[in-house]
């Protein structure tokens, strides 16, 4: 089973690993089903999706009517002002079959011109905070893709209380030094507010580039058994740390036994070795 921890100061404790619902975007409800079954099989009682993730949403909620309290929910909206995030949060609880949710962050926060607008006055935090207000949430989060994640999301604690962060961490990121120091002052801020930090992309072995993709992740990922293995028990190693799963059906269980393992992190020369193995690439940049 998948050790739990707590998620911040929530006072839920997740499951280390976060289901990415991005996986349930393009697949049938049969799919999502057996998916949804797997996820309370291993123990993991976090689900991670977005309004954005195709129909990620809609999979969810024919299961949410008869497992709401099963799980930990959270979702995403990308808009940035009031009212565009005010309806498409509206919708989110539709397409989920839900009253509420346990968490709805700001989603792919990093373009500062987009910071201004969704933090200004008419931004989508005010549509999250009075959504909070009224019971439809209980905690909002920021999330960030990129180099400049960690930086964004520093500025975005320095403008509000957050419950939770989001953004990409793996061996390649760790390997960038600004990357490496900047999420380490992040993560150290987190930890003394009291504010939970998820990652994504632990699966990342390089972008897609010419190479004819075998998966439905953004990036090429790691497949083999052991390697994943690896990867995931890199982030899993790192105190409080949560890791979200990558974005395709067909990996998750690989993911899963490997998070169930609960094994030590692996040393710098571990994943040096596994790197040079596996052409890890720089190019990616989250």
């Amino acid at each position: 089973m998948i050790r739990r921890q707590p998620f911040g100061s929530t006072g839920h404790d997740s499951s280390a690993t976060l289901f990415g619902a991005a996986a349930l975007g393009e697949v049938t409800q049969e799919i999502a089903d057996e998916t949804l079954k797997l996820l309370t099989g291993q123990g993991v009682n976090h689900i991670d999706v977005a309004a954005s993730y195709g129909d990620a949403e809609l999979r969810i909620g024919p299961w949410m009517e008869k497992h709401r309290s099963d799980f930990f929910l959270a979702t995403k909206t990308g808009m940035r002002t009031y009212a565009e995030a005010k309806k498409e949060f509206a919708n989110s609880l539709k397409r989920l079959r839900v009253r509420s949710v346990d968490l709805i962050q700001l989603h792919n926060l990093t373009h500062p011109d987009e910071w201004d607008t969704a933090m200004g006055e008419g931004g989508a935090l005010k549509a999250l905070v009075e959504a909070k207000e009224q019971g439809l949430t209980r905690f909002i989060g920021v999330t960030g893709h990129g180099l400049f994640a960690p930086a964004m999301h520093m500025r975005s604690l320095k403008r509000f209380d957050f419950d939770s962060v989001l953004l990409p961490w793996n061996y390649i990121l760790y390997r960038d030094e600004r990357y490496r120091e900047e999420f380490e002052a992040l993560r150290k801020t987190c930890w003394d507010r009291g504010v939970a930090v998820q990652t994504i992309k632990s699966l990342t072995r390089g972008p897609w580039g010419e190479k004819e993709h075998t998966a439905e992740t953004w990036y090429e990922p790691f497949e083999s058994q052991s390697d994943i293995e690896l990867v995931v028990s890199w982030v899993l190693g790192q105190e409080g740390i949560f890791l979200n799963t990558a974005g395709d059906v067909r990996l998750l269980p690989k993911v899963l036994e490997a998070a169930s393992k609960n094994a030590p992190k692996p040393s710098d020369e571990e994943m040096e070795e596994l790197a040079k193995r596996t052409c890890m690439s720089r190019l990616f940049v989250g």
